[in-house]
């Protein structure tokens, strides 16, 4: 697979197109962020050779994972690699955005949508749908961003 990047250095790449971001626009927006994901999202990674082992995520809706509720954006790609001992697994890198909870943001409600490379045929279609899905969002700052690789 040339000009695919090693999966395991997936979070490191993520948190590189959030800097740039950052730097282009000197404060961190929700509309910054997206665009760092976009930019993330098009990358290739070597990942295991099934339809599922590439995929991007798009969830939001209000929750209490830290005890009080907040609205919760996450950007999230889920990679199938394999390490050394040829096991696979998954892992996702996520990018976690926290808003506190308005009644504009609490009428948005819960969504979530996933796009997979190898199943899925239209990216830009994919990315133009979710950017409106984030619209009510992009000039807004959120109240605190996450980033994070866990196995799942």
């Amino acid at each position: 697979m040339p000009n695919r990047s090693q999966a395991t250095g997936a979070l490191d790449c993520l948190r590189a197109e959030l800097a740039a971001e950052r730097l282009v626009t000197a404060e961190g927006s929700t509309r910054g962020a997206w665009r760092a994901f976009m930019r993330f999202g098009r990358m290739r990674f070597r990942t295991a050779p099934q339809a599922d082992s590439d995929g991007l995520l798009l969830q939001y809706g209000t929750y209490a994972f830290s005890g009080r509720p907040m609205f919760t954006v996450d950007l999230t790609r889920q990679l199938n690699v394999s390490d050394d001992s040829e096991r696979d697994h998954y892992v996702q890198v996520r990018c976690e955005l926290r808003y506190t909870p308005t009644l504009d943001l609490d009428a948005l409600g819960s969504f979530h949508s996933w796009f997979f490379y190898d199943t899925d045929p239209d990216l830009d279609g994919w990315f133009a749908a979710m950017g409106e899905r984030l619209g009510p969002l992009l000039d807004r700052a959120p109240a605190g961003i996450d980033l994070f690789e866990e196995p799942v």
